[in-house]
């Protein structure tokens, strides 16, 4: 693997993950304490979801020329980059009626404290298992467009999966002693221009 793909690997697996650092924050300011097999479980789903949407990038990468490959990854990483970093803006102008509530999936990322349904203060295996759904769903662009512009898959997934796990457990570390809650959402503002200066230097 030449340097340029080892930072690329590195890049996706944090950009995929920023949402994680935002939700750590919000769960350590809460005082909401992740166990260690339920960030595990998170990471899991995430390295899995990088790992399936890679394989499919890699799939369709067989039928097409490279060059066009590496269009449609950077395509795919951008625009995913500037939906994340638009949706904070979108959320403030958007008063939803409650009858109207958007999907579990979408409250999650904005309310991640939702995930502790029980209200124990704590996020249980079952629990971890819909917010891991919710945070992979980045995850599912890095890695095909990893897999498409012939990035290796696994080592993607496997940092993906490392990024996760280490993400969530620091800042909600992080959290719980400073209550940074300003710093946790501008993440997936982070997490979008990141996500977009990858697929621009991809293509550059």
């Amino acid at each position: 693997m030449n340097t340029f793909s080892l930072w690329a690997v590195i890049a996706i697996g944090l950009a995929s993950n920023l949402d994680n650092a935002g939700v750590g924050i919000a769960y350590g300011a809460r005082k909401i304490h992740i166990p260690w097999y339920s960030n595990l479980a998170i990471a899991l789903i995430s390295f899995l979801a990088t790992l399936l949407s890679g394989l499919f990038g890699n799939w369709i990468a067989i039928w097409i020329h490279p060059w066009i490959g590496q269009w449609i990854g950077t395509i795919v990483i951008v625009a995913v980059g500037v939906w994340v970093l638009l949706q904070p803006f979108v959320e403030k102008k958007a008063a939803i009626p409650p009858e109207n509530d958007p999907p579990i999936l979408t409250r999650l990322l904005r309310n991640p404290e939702e995930a502790d349904r029980d209200s124990s203060k704590s996020l249980s295996l079952g629990e971890s298992l819909l917010l891991g759904i919710a945070l992979a769903m980045n995850a599912l662009a890095g890695g095909f467009n990893a897999g498409i512009t012939h990035l290796n898959v696994f080592y993607t997934s496997l940092s993906v999966g490392v990024f996760s796990y280490l993400l969530l457990a620091l800042c909600a570390g992080f959290g719980e002693k400073y209550a940074a809650e300003k710093l946790g959402n501008r993440a997936t503002v982070i997490s979008g221009l990141l996500l977009i200066l990858i697929g621009l230097h991809q293509i550059l």
